[in-house]
């Protein structure tokens, strides 16, 4: 089932639990295991996934056990910088090129009145 902005939250939690449940199997761990790694009780991740409500940090806890916590940049994207954010931080093009000054030999400094 595809999750949609219509779908009802009850709906997207059955989706959730149905999914979690899905990759625990894949990956071939437990519900007693997963529970184990991520600190909860074997029935809390039951009634995850039978479409329980769970709280953040135990979703949190358990995206991290199926190794899944770094999809979460998908769900919540960093906010954008805008455009003129973008150009204050970027480096200024320069204008003109450097050269550098040939070492040339140093001539002795003497008096007007020396040879």
């Amino acid at each position: 089932m595809k999750i949609e902005n219509q779908t009802t939250p009850e709906t997207i939690i059955m989706e959730l639990g149905k999914r979690i449940a899905n990759l625990r199997i894949e990956q071939g761990i437990t519900q007693a295991q997963v529970a184990e790694r991520a600190g909860v009780a074997k029935r809390t991740i039951e009634r995850i996934e039978a479409g329980g409500d769970i709280q953040l940090t135990t979703l949190i806890r358990l995206l991290r056990v199926l190794d899944l916590a770094g999809h979460l940049n998908l769900l919540i994207p960093e906010a954008m910088s805008s455009p003129m954010e973008m150009l204050k931080h970027q480096a200024k093009p320069r204008k003109r090129a450097v050269t550098k000054k040939l070492n040339k030999p140093k001539k002795l400094w003497k008096w007007g009145d020396e040879q």
